[in-house]
């Protein structure tokens, strides 16, 4: 009897941790709109260094406006923008950025980021190492 309650407790943990993984992984396409890319000018409101990707919300102040509206920006993982020259710590809140990226398919106020631009023109990059610009 033990061992068939382990059995079955077991598989339901699997099962569970299988699930979590395929909903935890996507394809970036299904989910921007690499067709359509944005840039915005902004404020860091938060960096966020966390598996399976970064994220990175930033400020956006329409200039005829005034409004501000808060963007989120998906990167790559954690060790994956390091490999690419981001150090943690490097950007904080309240830093200034122009991020380039493209638009999520079902929010105006989220992206996929290509490259984040700080105010000094460091570059960082989703997809390697960038050069200042």
């Amino acid at each position: 009897m033990k061992r068939r309650v382990f059995a079955v407790f077991a598989s339901v943990l699997i099962a569970l941790g299988t699930g979590v993984q395929a909903w935890a992984h996507h394809s970036f396409a299904a989910e921007y709109d690499l067709k359509h890319p944005i840039t915005v000018h902004g404020v860091i409101a938060q960096v966020r260094l966390e598996n399976p990707h970064s994220w990175f919300v930033v400020d956006v102040k329409d200039p005829a406006t005034g409004k501000v509206d808060r963007w989120s920006f998906e990167a790559g993982t954690p060790s994956g923008m390091i490999r690419n020259g981001y150090r943690p710590g490097v950007i904080k809140a309240g830093d200034e950025v122009t991020i380039k990226g493209f638009q999520s398919k079902d929010s105006d106020v989220r992206g996929m980021l290509r490259e984040l631009v700080t105010a000094d023109g460091h570059v960082y990059g989703l997809f390697g190492p960038q050069e200042n610009r």
